[in-house]
């Protein structure tokens, strides 16, 4: 599955250029003309990389960022500066608000994907190295899943009104996975409930993405409920 890119960009020309050029190098990529409309979109589907304009109306990125920061859902989110403020002292500004790089116009496309599939990559090696040493994800990504399975639950009655016909062939012990994952627990907590290890929780959660197309708890969880499959 391509990773889901957010592209925040007051120009609809360099906007529709930039989508088009990440869309042809693999990235699905969704657009927004300012921080606002962008915001709206990660609320209904978390990217994972935001690449943001700086200059922009109303909501500039330095307070878009700020706003990211500042929620436990987005708190260890990429963010890519590509704005045409290149002067050192802007550049430290954005470093100190906490974006991970800074590109300034004008650029070259494939720089950009360079750096966006760096800090993808990056941010995958590090989820796999927690895999591998049996920890968990680190803090703010337990509170960016944890945040959203809850708002995701509060939404249930809503999602549940009118669920899509569908059937999935789930495992009794994949359902229980599915059922403890919905109630917004993690990993271990899911272990302990079930008397089994880490490890395979985390190969029954694995088995689950792929039946059900998904690659997050969170799109599993939204996924679970718009099926009618969590109990």
């Amino acid at each position: 599955m391509s990773a889901h890119l957010l592209l925040v960009d007051d120009e609809p020309g360099l906007r529709e250029a930039v989508k088009d050029y990440l869309q042809e190098s693999g990235f699905s990529v969704q657009v927004a003309s300012n921080a606002r409309e962008g915001w709206e979109l990660m609320q209904q589907n978390t990217p994972d990389l935001v690449i943001s304009d700086i200059m922009m109306p109303q909501v500039d990125g330095y307070q878009f960022l700020k706003q990211l920061r500042e929620d436990s859902r987005f708190k260890g989110l990429p963010v890519v500066f590509l704005t045409a403020k290149g002067m050192t002292t802007d550049r430290i500004q954005g470093y100190q608000a906490g974006v991970d790089a800074y590109l300034p116009k004008p650029f070259d496309p494939d720089e950009l994907v360079a750096i966006v599939e760096n800090l993808l990559s990056r941010r995958a090696s590090k989820t796999q190295t927690n895999i591998e040493d049996g920890d968990t994800p680190d803090i703010a990504e337990l509170a960016n899943q944890i945040a959203q399975i809850k708002a995701l639950l509060t939404q249930r009655s809503a999602i549940a009104q009118s669920p899509a016909p569908f059937t999935i062939d789930l495992t009794p012990r994949e359902q229980s996975v599915l059922n403890l994952v919905a109630e917004g627990l993690m990993n271990k907590e899911i272990a302990r409930r079930l008397d089994t290890s880490v490890r395979n929780v985390e190969k029954y959660v694995s088995r689950l993405f792929s039946k059900t197309g998904t690659n997050s708890r969170t799109e599993l969880v939204r996924f679970a409920l718009e099926h009618g499959l969590a109990k």
